[in-house]
């Protein structure tokens, strides 16, 4: 592409790559990428965080052509420019010239331009083949190591693995194949027979921009006879489409956008050929008239199923572990490796294991974590009973190890509960989550939301004019929320000190509107102006109080309906 070349266009593949994107990122306005798949919309988010005006130039006419079809690219790219992201696909550029108004001008083959500041480039995966090349060793046409079933290049000496190899004129992109193809190059070097990479399927499931996604199999419907459901929430932003064989009995893929919840069940009965229900758009519809939605027990998946796709650990690989000891998460992890790599087969493995555990007589455990043998209710009572203050001192007396993400929240919410201390002091601070630790709501760009305390809706006019004055420096967005306060969108979290600064020095304190605590007592004008006044003193008792979930409370005792809590 001539341009590309050009001052301020960039690749990412290096450290010194992305300190060169921050770096022209502080002069600029304007940053677009070229490409619309995974790495681009990541790209995208990247450039969104730096404080850039955002667009994705996508040559196919959707985004992630090669995961999702028509109807779910639809869906994630409506999803997509409501956080503030210019889409541009079926674009083809040209030619990169100087800008109008910003450093570069791009030029498209249908006469149309995108005037920006920086182009990151992020079309697809280039092999880093260099060292192959120098070697003399065979590269596909557009790159990539040649390799056999076996792993092995054109010098039978040497094995290539990851991105870097190709197998069958393909290239793999993800975590997965790499590790496969490192199984069969172990094996083949120990010397073991009929271990051999015979490619892998791209499913995958991930978050883009706080947008859940996930494609399997033949998410496209391009199998022979292939059917296919799909399910549109336009309300929720959720967008399924279920792909089946002719005789509807076996699933060949699927695209979830929005909610993909189902990618773990709908994953194995595709790897496992497990047949479908008889109207199998039940798989995808939400459940009715309180109905358990339609899905798969972990006991009717074959001890074939690959549960761990990292480390290739199948289902009966994990029921032999159980049967000779391990019985808890982390000796399974210890013994196999399952849930060690990118985690998201946590939740399967721990259905796998309470499923042996059951099915051998024995007491499903319902600790939290590894850390304490104890549910959520037992630890509320020994936290409550022996009056602990600190986690320091519950690990101490009824835990093991350092604890974990799952303990530490845990354990903060219900000291918040019985003792409603400061959640930001010294011996709190670091079981907050980030919500509590930073004193706002994370919102799905990664950007924050401020929520000042206004009491029972009553707010002095030069408070009023504090927040105006904050919501126009910060270029935030605001909104009047049903709690009688008002929400500033869009905080960046280096932006959070001086925000709350502004508003404690004006008289303000967090509205607590991210807490698991008492959040907002709504109400009427309160003893200022009502000849009751009752609610503005509830608020005032009961402010923050920690809660194990967060509360709000309306009413008037005075009213024609009395209290309505």
């Amino acid at each position: 592409m001539p341009g590309h070349d050009r001052d301020n266009c960039f690749v990412y593949r290096t450290i010194e790559d992305l300190e060169a994107i921050r770096e022209s990122a502080r002069t600029g306005k304007v940053g677009a990428v070229v490409g619309g798949g995974l790495l681009g919309l990541e790209a995208a988010k990247a450039l969104k965080d730096l404080g850039l005006e955002t667009h994705v130039v996508e040559f196919a006419p959707c985004l992630m052509a090669v995961q999702v079809d028509e109807g779910g690219g639809a869906m994630l790219r409506r999803k997509i420019e409501q956080l503030g992201v210019s889409i541009h696909t079926s674009k083809n550029t040209q030619q990169i010239v100087d800008g109008e108004d910003c450093f570069h001008q791009m030029q498209f083959a249908d006469g149309e331009v995108l005037d920006t500041d920086i182009v990151l480039f992020s079309a697809g995966i280039r092999p880093r083949d260099e060292l192959a090349r120098s070697c003399e060793l065979a590269l596909g046409e557009r790159g990539g190591i040649v390799i056999d079933n076996q792993c092995r290049t054109s010098d039978q000496a040497i094995y290539a693995i990851g991105e870097c190899a190709l197998w069958d004129n393909r290239i793999f992109g993800l975590l997965a194949p790499g590790y496969q193809m490192a199984q069969v190059v172990v094996d083949d070097l120990l010397g073991k027979e009929g271990s051999e990479f015979a490619g892998a399927y791209m499913s995958t499931k991930l978050k883009l921009m706080g947008v859940d996604v996930a494609s399997i199999g033949d998410a496209h419907g391009r199998t022979p006879g292939a059917l296919s459901y799909q399910y549109v929430d336009e309300e929720r932003e959720v967008y399924k489409r279920l792909v089946v064989s002719k005789s509807r009995k076996k699933l060949l893929g699927a695209v979830l956008i929005g909610d993909a919840d189902d990618y773990g069940s709908l994953l194995q009965m595709m790897l496992n050929d497990i047949r479908l229900p008889t109207k199998p758009a039940q798989l995808i519809l939400p459940a009715s008239d309180g109905a358990a939605p339609a899905g798969l027990g972990v006991t009717a998946l074959p001890e074939t199923a690959q549960i761990c796709s990292c480390f290739n650990v199948s289902k009966g690989v994990l029921c032999s572990a159980v049967a000779e000891g391990c019985q808890d998460i982390a000796s399974l992890k210890n013994a196999t490796n399952v849930g060690t790599g990118c985690g998201g087969c946590s939740a399967l493995v721990k259905q796998v294991l309470d499923s042996e555990l059951e099915t051998m007589g024995i007491e499903v455990k319902k600790d939290i974590c590894e850390h304490f043998p104890y549910s959520r209710q037992e630890l509320y009572h020994l936290v409550r009973v022996g009056e602990i203050k600190s986690f320091q001192a519950m690990l101490a007396k009824h835990g093991t190890g350092h604890g974990c993400d799952i303990c530490k929240p845990t354990i903060g919410s219900i000291l918040a509960s019985c003792w409603n201390d400061y959640v930001l002091k010294k011996d709190h601070a670091h079981l907050q989550d980030t919500n509590d630790y930073y004193l706002g709501n994370l919102q799905k760009d990664g950007t924050y939301s401020v929520v000042p305390r206004v009491p029972g809706g009553e707010v002095t006019p030069e408070k009023l004019i504090v927040i105006g004055e904050v919501a126009r420096d910060f270029n935030l967005y605001t909104k009047v929320t049903g709690g009688q306060r008002i929400d500033l969108f869009g905080a960046r979290v280096h932006e959070l000190p001086s925000i709350w600064k502004r508003l404690v020095d004006a008289g303000f304190e967090t509205g607590h509107a991210y807490g698991k605590a008492m959040r907002t007592v709504k109400s009427c004008v309160g003893r200022t102006w009502c000849r009751y006044g009752v609610h503005h003193r509830l608020s005032e008792r009961s402010h923050s109080r920690g809660l194990p979930g967060y509360r709000r409370t309306a009413g008037c005792r005075y009213g024609p309906a009395g209290w309505n809590l």
